[in-house]
């Protein structure tokens, strides 16, 4: 079996969510409202814990949503917002997920969210691998890390945090 090597620890993690909160209301500072879709499992955690933040340092009004897609076949089954849709027109959203791996799935989440008439899309992402493939490029990233096809990075949330190299 392969061993873990740690990315990112828990104090680490938590750092990386205070940064990207603050580098996203730099960049959305002129919006009243924003729109943060996690992406189910560790996607919507993470979005959760950046939108918390965001209610502490902004006085912007904060809308979580949850997408829900089929990680491993995108195509099988309809992705689903807890959020509806015209919430979203003329919205600022920012899809967040723990970790781009291919890309595939953030791709599926942006083209289903794109199916509303936006303001602005954004992506925010713990970690962001270098090696995909699929074209995603991450707007707001905890941590860029380079690795080969065949490695995986697995982020766990929750009572005990950490980011490995897989």
């Amino acid at each position: 079996m392969k061993e873990k090597s740690i990315v990112l620890n828990q104090a680490q993690i938590k750092q990386k969510i205070e940064r990207i909160s603050y580098e996203i209301l730099e960049n959305t500072f002129e919006e009243a409202e924003i729109f943060i879709g996690g992406i189910s499992g560790n996607g919507i955690l993470l979005a959760n814990r950046i939108a918390e933040k965001l209610g502490e340092i902004s006085t912007q009004k904060i809308q979580l949503f949850e997408i829900t897609i089929d990680k491993d076949n995108p195509m099988s089954s309809e992705i689903i917002l807890s959020i509806e849709d015209q919430e979203l027109t003329g919205g600022t959203v920012i899809i967040v997920d723990d970790v781009i791996n291919s890309g595939r799935t953030m791709l599926y989440a942006v083209r289903r969210i794109l199916s509303n008439e936006l303001k602005v899309l954004k992506v925010a992402t713990l970690v962001n691998r270098t090696h995909r493939r699929f074209p995603v490029q991450a707007d707001f990233v905890g941590t860029a890390i380079s690795t080969t096809l065949k490695d995986n990075i697995l982020v766990e949330l929750g009572t005990s945090e950490m980011a490995f190299l897989v």
